[in-house]
């Protein structure tokens, strides 16, 4: 089928789904030792020595429905709309930067207030050290210690963080793409030229997200019956009290990690999903 048109919301949402819960099965054992580096404060090497000894090779993929709940909401909304919101924006090839921008960050916050329930829930499970508890197990508890809004707590935060993240990883990727593509002589549908704009738009995005992920993974982490947090400016102030400023980057490279391999697969398949159905390219 020839590519004709660009998808409509629904269309790229549904792509950007089925890209995200596919790529997540591969990213979740980076993202679950991420998270246990920033809850404990303890180093690459330890924390990954002791996921492996203490409970298993299983371990690494706790919370994985949780984060297929996620990425079916958030992560779907967050890449799947961001072409449509773009192209709504009038943000074309020789647009302005912050047009691209602004789109990532629209789709990226919008996204996060559907999927914190999922974050919150697969936080929680990821940093359990005990037994894997049944999803209904953790999902009861925590309504009865909390109510909603407990599925509800950082929200504010992950907002923040969302926006961050998808105006950095949609905005240098779709930027990334002209560059590569010029320099290159690849097409901007090539897989060479998707595969070096997300290692970019990766790395880029580990430097302006670890912050937020790091307050993200606190405020999230809380007990169900207790409250270590005042929100986010307590927490950001109590983090930076105990570790130093450079403690919001605590777990950079397994940051790095993770959201290298997630961009290039995740944008490699909607890109190839595109293709396949006859859609335009990013």
């Amino acid at each position: 089928m020839s590519t004709t048109r660009s998808p409509n919301l629904l269309e790229s949402v549904a792509l950007g789904g089925a890209s995200c819960v596919f790529t997540v099965n591969f990213t979740h054992p980076i993202e679950l030792v991420k998270t246990r580096m920033q809850a404990t404060g303890s180093g690459l090497g330890v924390t990954f020595s002791s996921l492996l000894k203490n409970e298993g090779v299983s371990a690494f993929w706790k919370g994985i429905a949780f984060a297929w709940g996620r990425e079916a909401s958030y992560a779907s909304i967050k890449l799947g709309a961001y072409a449509p919101v773009r192209d709504a924006l009038g943000a074309g090839k020789e647009s302005p930067f912050y047009l691209k921008f602004l789109a990532g960050a629209l789709t990226g916050g919008f996204g996060s207030i559907i999927g914190n329930p999922f974050d919150v829930m697969k936080t929680l499970a990821q940093t359990n050290k005990g037994k894997s508890e049944p999803l209904a197990t953790l999902v009861s508890k925590m309504y009865k210690d909390q109510g909603m809004a407990g599925f509800y707590r950082g929200v504010e935060v992950n907002i923040m963080r969302a926006c961050v993240l998808n105006a950095t990883k949609m905005g240098c990727y779709d930027i990334s793409k002209g560059y590569v593509a010029d320099m290159s002589g690849w097409g901007r549908k090539d897989p060479r030229t998707v595969f070096a704009s997300a290692t970019l738009a990766g790395f880029f995005m580990t430097c302006t997200v670890a912050p937020w992920d790091m307050l993200r993974t606190k405020l999230m982490n809380q007990p169900t019956d207790a409250k270590l947090y005042n929100g986010f400016a307590d927490c950001l102030v109590k983090t930076v009290k105990e570790g130093g400023v450079l403690s919001l980057w605590r777990g950079f490279i397994p940051i790095w990690a993770r959201f290298a391999p997630t961009s290039t697969i995740q944008l490699l398949t909607i890109e190839t999903l595109y293709g396949v159905c006859g859609f335009k390219s990013i």
